[in-house]
């Protein structure tokens, strides 16, 4: 009698320690050819605070930066987010065909206050030198183990130029230029067209046009509303930093010519068949 409720309760125990399914059947050995990183931008920002408050925000807070530049002597970098993970920087964003890049892009923080409003009107607060230092050195290997473009590493007020002014008027993109970074407009090319610009000022509908090809998200309704001196300010900040009210002036006109034209290629030479003479 009891041989029976033992091996009803063996039956029992069996069923409960059920064997898993096994899991996909996986062939590593084939790779496409049409595939690319999903990381093709570098935006950078700054924090409008100083290194304690930029930490507590950036790792409590909604938003994050895979990387955080600090004020320090000497600067480095916190690593807050896995550059395989999205980090929360960008916010509503467009460039070029790209929109919210928060997913297709690593954001750097770098902390600075800023601005101030005077009577004098709006102050920003110059960067460290060691900062920017630290910063290219990050870039470069950034760049290389992603390939980013050149014309990838952006500001924030690029991607948002409507609601962002960071990193400002004082940020040295020139320097990221000299560092082979960025693409820069040619002095010379600039000055050459400067005369063209300066006899007759291209309708606004022309900066519009230029200004999106560029890759800024601008209205395109030929008309000087506040939303285009927005992004033409945005330009000029970056490009021509000593003055950048947002009016369409030549040289802004210019420089807008140059960095939306490549450089026309040099010509090939053509070959020359060598004719040997064979002596009789």
């Amino acid at each position: 009698m009891k041989i029976v409720p033992l091996l009803a309760l063996t039956a029992l125990v069996a069923g409960c320690a059920t064997v898993p399914p096994p899991g996909p059947r996986l062939d590593h050995t084939l790779t496409a050819r049409a595939q690319s990183d999903r990381i093709k931008y570098i935006i950078v920002h700054y924090t409008v605070s100083d290194t304690p408050r930029s930490i507590k925000t950036l790792t409590t807070a909604d938003v994050s930066a895979h990387y955080l530049l600090t004020d320090t002597d000497p600067p480095f970098f916190y690593t807050l987010v896995d550059e395989s993970r999205q980090a929360n920087h960008a916010g509503y964003s467009s460039w070029k065909i790209y929109n919210q890049l928060n997913s297709a892009s690593i954001g750097i923080e770098i902390v600075n206050p800023g601005f101030k409003e005077t009577p004098e009107g709006r102050v920003y607060a110059p960067f460290k030198q060691s900062q920017i230092d630290q910063l290219i050195l990050l870039l470069k290997d950034i760049v290389k183990r992603h390939n980013i473009a050149p014309g990838n590493i952006l500001g924030h007020n690029d991607i948002a130029p409507q609601r962002k002014q960071d990193p400002g008027p004082l940020f040295p993109w020139k320097q990221l230029a000299d560092a082979g970074l960025i693409p820069w407009p040619e002095a010379s090319r600039v000055a050459a067209r400067l005369p063209g610009f300066q006899e007759q000022l291209p309708e606004v509908a022309w900066f519009q046009r230029k200004l999106a090809d560029h890759g800024y998200a601008v209205p395109q309704t030929g008309e000087l509303d506040q939303a285009t001196r927005n992004v033409i300010s945005v330009f000029q900040t970056k490009y021509r930093p000593a003055l950048y009210d947002g009016t369409p002036d030549a040289e802004t006109a210019a420089i807008l010519d140059v960095v939306t034209s490549p450089v026309p290629a040099l010509p090939v030479p053509a070959l020359t068949q060598e004719i040997s003479v064979e002596p009789h």
